[in-house]
């Protein structure tokens, strides 16, 4: 086979390192430009993170300012309420040792008795008021003081149950008053309307579900028979809570179950 004349072997020779020089160039800005995207894609995410995490700041502030608020309120609340009902209190006390009227004496104690139950309520709110009351364990510690006072003139027998083990899950306030108040109502009618002799409050976690049940022993009823809006406020507080409610009665008594995810 004839050889190629020199002049077109430099040609070619020259065209493919040419061509092999292109080439590299073409993979060098290739690289560069995927570097450079990379570069800005981390820019962006290093802001992004820098944007969230102020607005993460904002909202810590935010929440700071609205639990002092909350303290401030419930001290206010405290020193200037507490203090009125108290003076209310002893000052009945003063008229009822110097009434002679039989008639006056019991206005008296009526009066005394709706001091006791706003002094109760106050008590109430400053206890959702505090932020520090915002987890599990402190909903069932104060479910089990305000059960135990609320019966102990009654006859029904009180059987608490807590299986919660000490939960520090944070519970939000308005949520946490929801399942006091439906708390409060279920005690209300098992005292009121059951008939029986025996109550048990038991709280429950399990996978995520915060469980609170109150069970009596009475008579029971039909759903159908309760024209009051006792039970369709609980039934409400829970689903704006998004939680949900149940109430099972029957022969051997009613149960009322309050559900949430924590």
């Amino acid at each position: 086979m004839k050889e190629l004349p020199f002049e077109i072997k430099l040609t070619y020779t020259i065209a493919m390192i040419v061509m092999i020089f292109f080439i590299g160039f073409i993979i060098f800005i290739i690289l560069m430009y995927n570097k450079k995207q990379l570069l800005y894609i981390k820019e962006k995410q290093l802001q992004e993170s820098e944007y969230q995490n102020q607005l993460l700041q904002k909202e810590l502030e935010k929440q700071k300012s609205i639990e002092k608020e909350r303290e401030r309120i419930s001290h206010d609340m405290h020193d200037d309420l507490g203090a009125g009902i108290s003076a209310i209190k002893l000052q009945a006390e003063f008229l009822k040792q110097k009434a002679e009227d039989e008639d006056l004496k019991t206005d008296i104690n009526e009066l005394l008795k709706t001091s006791e139950e706003m002094n109760i309520s106050m008590r109430e709110m400053l206890w959702s008021l505090h932020s520090e009351n915002d987890t599990i364990q402190s909903f069932v510690d104060y479910s089990k003081i305000y059960a135990e006072g609320f019966l102990k003139k009654t006859e029904l027998e009180l059987k608490f149950v807590n299986d919660v083990k000490s939960s520090v899950l944070p519970i939000p306030t308005e949520l946490r008053r929801n399942m006091f108040l439906c708390l409060k109502e279920s005690l209300n009618n098992a005292y009121k309307y059951s008939g029986g002799d025996q109550l048990e409050i038991s709280f429950r976690l399990n996978d995520g579900l915060f469980i609170m049940k109150i069970a009596d022993n009475g008579k029971g009823f039909r759903k159908e028979n309760v024209c009051g809006n006792g039970l369709r406020n609980m039934e409400r507080r829970m689903k704006e809570s998004c939680g949900s409610f149940e109430i099972i009665s029957g022969e051997k008594g009613t149960s009322v179950y309050c559900k949430i995810s924590v």
